[in-house]
């Protein structure tokens, strides 16, 4: 059954879905994107993913073209019309056609584009019960990771090469230090505390993250925002990694090596139930 998108102010079958091929997201990846998950029909995080979205336009100089509340209607139309109960809401926004030049055209018209998809049972991930096993890969993508480009090649890369290795998902290692997952951040845990890196231009700055630390702080959890070693992570009681669409997924292996007792520890499954059950309560 064909998705009903949106393109430039346009709700389309998608089969009638065209950007042109002058489009700068296409030819430089000069745009920038987010993901709303969807649970019971519902928008999670969604103010925050509209934040960090006019955040990202603003580093790259680029034009918003619509404005918050009408992007709120334009996600809650595509989760209606597509009968969306639980899954995600890609949103892009690109600088706009123009005649390929790396310089920025003088005045572009921005593209705008979303999408769903369809996730049944998003939050009952079987992951969470078994945990996710990883390799570190160095990290080799470009200096500005707080800017949520479409620049996706290398984490894609990285997934693949963890995948061939038999694992779920790869983490990234810059100077021997955890950066980030390939789409998502990443903790562990030591003697109760939360480890996570620091914000800066080295990591996405997540809005699922924000979320989860708010709400570890408010259960009395102890939370350290520093640079870790992928040694100190072997050595952990504990990890796992936040992302919009996975929430909080408990990693149980680094590079082979097993944590605690190779099952999902207890604090990210409680932040996972915390997370889960604050978020719905907000959803819009």
């Amino acid at each position: 059954m064909s998705r009903t998108v949106y393109v430039n102010g346009r709700y389309l079958p998608e089969e009638e879905a065209t950007v042109s091929v002058f489009d700068r997201g296409f030819l430089f990846a000069d745009g920038v994107y987010e993901v709303t998950s969807v649970l019971d029909g519902k928008l999670i995080d969604f103010p925050g993913h509209c934040a960090r979205l006019n955040r990202s336009l603003t580093e790259l100089d680029m034009a918003n073209p619509i404005s918050d509340d009408d992007l709120l209607e334009v996600h809650r139309n595509l989760v209606r019309r597509n009968g969306i109960t639980d899954g995600l809401v890609y949103l892009q926004v690109t600088r706009g056609a123009a005649d390929r030049d790396f310089a920025y055209p003088d005045d572009p018209e921005p593209t705008i584009v979303l999408f769903t998809q369809a996730k049944p049972g998003l939050a009952d991930n079987p992951a969470a019960d078994r945990g996710l096993r990883i390799v570190t890969v160095p990290d080799q993508r470009w200096g500005r990771r707080d800017i949520k480009t479409v620049q996706l090649l290398y984490p894609s890369m990285a997934k693949m090469a963890a995948k061939a290795e038999g694992a779920d998902d790869a983490w990234m290692v810059e100077d021997d230090h955890v950066t980030e997952g390939t789409s998502n951040n990443a903790y562990i845990v030591k003697g109760g505390t939360i480890v996570t890196r620091q914000l800066g231009h080295e990591i996405l700055h997540g809005i699922t993250r924000a979320a989860v630390l708010r709400f570890a702080r408010e259960a009395q959890m102890k939370v350290e925002e520093r640079a870790f070693t992928v040694e100190e992570a072997k050595a952990a009681d504990e990890a796992f990694v936040t992302s919009a669409s996975a929430f909080v997924m408990p990693v149980v292996g680094i590079d082979g090596v097993t944590l605690g007792d190779g099952t999902p520890g207890p604090v990210a499954r409680r932040l996972r139930e915390i997370y889960l059950e604050e978020s719905r309560k907000a959803a819009l």
